[in-house]
């Protein structure tokens, strides 16, 4: 991708939701309410380590907003835990 361009790829949740568990063996991992009620999820493969975060609008529109390699699943922190 050039420099200082950006494109999204959007498209229907269902036919977004197939390819990254045809394409890739991708399958949601996490999901969360996001502002203007938009659904945020994170897909990934422990196959592969691919993983991809996805945002839902209200209409159905699912759009891919990043994607990479080397998933991996964190136990959780005890409260009070700094990052």
């Amino acid at each position: 991708m050039a420099q200082g361009t950006h494109t999204m790829i959007c498209g229907a949740r269902d036919q977004i939701v197939a390819q990254l568990g045809n394409r890739y063996g991708e399958r949601v991992r996490s999901i969360g309410l996001a502002p203007r009620n938009r659904i945020v999820e994170v897909f990934a493969s422990d196959e592969t380590g691919s993983w991809t975060i996805t945002i839902t609008s209200a209409d159905g529109t699912t759009c891919l907003i990043a994607s990479g390699d080397y998933f991996e699943t964190l136990p959780p922190a005890p409260r009070g835990a700094p990052l």
